[in-house]
């Protein structure tokens, strides 16, 4: 079996919000680039990446996977990934990756998770992830207060069945953001799962003093407090939370600097920076190793990544966390039967052959033209469109 070709559309599909983050505003929609993975025998293996219109970017690989063995995926990863460092990308390999795996399951007729190691639950819980909302679905206001965010969660935990929750933190206030999660503690009680993440912008005593009040709350870990190894290095020593990230280390030049200077206790997987699902499952035997936690990011992802993302973290037995999840903010998705099902805040594995997903086309042609209307926000995605003077600033607060 060989690889003919590769196809790529970019689709943007609505949310129900516009979420804020430290660096920006998703304005309405989240974008990602679909690719297919033709071979010879006629099999297509779907794959996802986001960032923006990839399309480009993945054409320049094309020569280089054309001919190739979607088994031999060392290869792949050689000519790829480890060709030439200043075209390595982890996140456009992990989406050929994730093709390939969708070609080997469909061949084989089975799941992706059984080419991981075979899945060892049945579904994935996920979290709710609180972002501070402009224009909200409902009144059309934004999120001002921690009661805003609070009642939301309560919203999501009655209507979706999640038992954790995570903010998307550096938005507001830190102390205003603390609030949430006290908040949150009060109106679902102590068994409810409790994150921050403010994505490194605050300072080491910032993120030290706000870690400090949050250690009555028993929260399950505080997310990139501060920037760099070494912010997260400073808080880790002077507060009693576990530090989390999904930045640094968020690849595996940094994992072992990471881990000798003891900046993390919880690492979060995601097949893009971690150079696909078997990447993912690299990582998780380092640190397994160390004994360090493991749990999942979410990088705003359509139905094809987050199936990835389920036959991954299902073949995990240390993913004790709910995973991340941004999927509860997009009214649709370009996948066959429409978005995937929450069901006691979890969603069942896929057991269909690969992925187990397939593409809607009418859906696929939608969107893309959507994408066309909108336009790539990636160029444009530090700015805020209530605050035009406004830009990120990391370490002022």
């Amino acid at each position: 079996m060989k690889i003919i070709d590769l196809k790529t559309r970019c689709v943007a599909i609505p949310l129900n919000a516009q979420l804020r983050h430290n660096t920006g505003v998703h304005p309405g929609y989240f974008l990602r680039t679909i690719l297919e993975l033709v071979t010879d025998e006629g099999i297509i293996g779907l794959g996802e990446v986001g960032g923006g219109d990839q399309c480009g970017a993945l054409q320049k690989l094309k020569p280089r996977i054309i001919g190739l063995d979607p088994f031999q995926l060392e290869v792949m990863k050689l000519k790829v990934l480890r060709s030439i460092y200043y075209m390595s990308n982890a996140r456009l390999y992990a989406a050929l990756e994730m093709a390939c795996l969708d070609i080997q399951g469909k061949v084989l007729n089975r799941p992706m998770s059984d080419l991981l190691g075979g899945r060892i639950r049945d579904e994935v819980p996920f979290i709710a992830y609180l972002f501070w909302r402009y224009d909200r679905p409902g009144d059309g206001k934004h999120d001002q207060t921690a009661e805003d965010l609070a009642d939301y969660c309560v919203e999501l935990h009655q209507t979706l069945g999640v038992n954790a929750m995570k903010l998307k933190a550096g938005v507001m206030q830190p102390e205003e953001e603390v609030r949430v999660l006290e908040l949150c503690r009060q109106k679902l009680g102590s068994d409810f799962g409790l994150r921050i993440d403010p994505n490194g912008v605050w300072s080491v005593s910032t993120a030290v003093k706000m870690g400090k009040r949050m250690e009555e709350l028993g929260i399950e870990y505080f997310e990139d407090p501060s920037w760099g190894l070494q912010g997260n290095a400073s808080v880790r020593q002077q507060i009693r939370i576990p530090i989390a990230s999904n930045m640094y280390p968020a690849r595996f030049d940094d994992l072992a600097p990471a881990i000798r200077l003891g900046a993390v206790d919880i690492v979060l997987t995601d097949i893009h920076y971690w150079e696909g699902p078997r990447g993912v499952k690299d990582l998780v035997a380092v640190c397994n190793a160390f004994n360090m936690g493991i749990a999942m990011h979410s990088g705003a992802e359509f139905g094809i990544e987050l199936a990835a993302m389920i036959h991954t973290a299902a073949t995990i037995p240390t993913m004790t966390f709910a995973g991340d999840a941004h999927y509860h903010y997009l009214t649709d998705d370009i996948i066959e039967g429409g978005k995937m099902e929450y069901v006691n805040g979890c969603i069942k594995v896929p057991t269909g052959p690969g992925l187990g997903v397939s593409l809607d086309e009418d859906k696929m042609k939608f969107y893309q033209k959507y994408y066309e209307e909108k336009g790539d926000y990636y160029a444009r995605f530090h700015q805020d469109p209530y605050r035009p003077e406004w830009y990120p600033k990391v370490g002022g607060i």
